[in-house]
């Protein structure tokens, strides 16, 4: 177990402590839970950076490390659209899950194939996560309303949601030929 895989370990131990500061019955609550999900974002960089830096990659770390970031974000979505409950955070909130479940089936369905660096990570994914993180840290510390912060949250995701349909489409015509062959063939 190196540093990188260790930290990416934690930030997954983390998620059932955000849960849990999320549902307190306290006012501090809200920030408290967004506080431990901003730090799990910034390990998410940091891991990667210590990763290449010290040349510490590894198998489980290229595993763990996507999985947490799914993890985290996941359950920020769910709990918010829970304590949210409107159609500014839900269409967001579904469309960003359902890329990343249908993007993660791609990516091994093209690993399968020996195909799997034509649907790599692209510049573009790192807007959204930028755009998303910055939504779900914005949101997760203000409880549901619609204040200035709130608003600013749901337009952030919506920008989060319409990078994560572009870079969808991306992917999915980058892995077009792949799928049309294999149709084909049956």
């Amino acid at each position: 177990m190196n540093i990188p895989n260790l930290i990416t370990v934690i930030r997954v131990l983390l998620i059932p402590i955000f849960i849990l500061l999320f549902y307190l019955p306290y006012h501090w609550s809200y920030t408290a839970a967004s506080t431990v999900f901003a730090i799990a974002a910034a390990t998410d960089w940091l891991d990667g950076y210590l990763a290449r830096r010290l040349e510490q990659s590894t198998p489980f770390g290229a595993f763990l490390d996507p999985v947490a970031d799914k993890l985290m974000v996941a359950v920020a979505l769910v709990l918010l659209v829970q304590a949210h409950a409107n159609l500014w955070l839900t269409l967001p909130a579904a469309v960003i899950i359902g890329r990343e479940i249908v993007i993660s089936a791609l990516r091994e369905w093209m690993a399968e194939i020996g195909a799997r660096a034509h649907v790599a990570v692209s510049s573009l994914g790192k807007w959204k996560t930028a755009a998303q993180m910055i939504a779900l840290v914005i949101l997760l510390a203000n409880p549901p309303g619609f204040t200035f912060w709130v608003v600013l949250g749901y337009v952030l995701l919506l920008v989060a949601a319409g990078l994560t349909l572009w870079s969808m489409v991306q992917y999915l015509r980058a892995a077009w030929p792949h799928l049309r062959d294999t149709t084909e063939k049956k």
